[in-house]
């Protein structure tokens, strides 16, 4: 047995009524309780996998035991995730699991906005916090301003999270004329379709880094 399949039966089971691995897994359900710790510091519980931002809590319908996980472990391991008393498929869990981590990136985005807001009295900041609250995502304009300000002042955040508004002509325009160092500030938050738009306008992508 390896030591993968140990642990998680070493989590499982002392936890839950049935005396196997199968059994076990189908006594439990996801409660829809999420964390977003803001860092990838914690451990699966059931598994063991280090380095996890985000914690879905899991739950034994007859021993009422509880254990936060991974998102990965509720599917790998059929763990029933429902939606008004109706068991969701695979396929529907993983697009549920998906949208509530989406979730959570979104609000870890509006935290970063909110903090550097409060860091610095600025318009153009405060503009940019509501914008994202309303919209979900930054102008051109903004992204190379809240990217550069979020360095400056050491706030966590990860680009990815973010999403760039690219669809009206004025943003394109905004992004043709914009200098290619700003667009670098929020590169990585632009999708690849976007990338690619960047650079028919003109800009180079940033230079990768060496990692001799």
């Amino acid at each position: 047995m390896s030591g993968y399949t140990q642990r998680v039966r070493d989590s499982i089971l002392p936890r839950s009524v049935a005396g196997t691995l199968p059994a076990a897994f189908a006594e439990w359900t996801f409660t829809e309780n999420t964390i977003d710790h803001e860092a990838t510091i914690e451990i699966c519980e059931l598994c063991g996998q280090q380095d996890l931002r985000y914690h879905f809590e899991i739950a034994n319908r007859y021993t009422k035991a509880t254990l936060w996980v991974g998102s990965h472990c509720i599917l790998q391991f059929g763990v029933a995730v429902l939606e008004d008393g109706r068991q969701l498929s695979s396929d529907e869990a993983r697009r549920r699991l998906a949208k509530l981590t989406q979730q959570m990136q979104l609000q870890g985005c509006v935290k970063a906005l909110e903090r550097l807001a409060a860091a610095e009295a600025n318009p153009i900041l405060t503009g940019a916090l509501d914008y994202y609250r309303r919209n979900k995502k930054l102008t051109p304009k903004y992204a190379a301003v809240v990217f550069w300000k979020l360095q400056s002042f050491g706030i966590d955040h990860h680009p990815s999270f973010f999403q760039v508004e690219l669809r009206r002509a004025q943003h394109i325009e905004d992004l043709r004329q914009m200098p290619t160092g700003r667009v670098h500030r929020f590169w990585g938050a632009l999708s690849p379709a976007q990338r690619r738009k960047a650079i028919e306008l003109g800009h180079r992508p940033p230079a990768r880094r060496s990692t001799a």
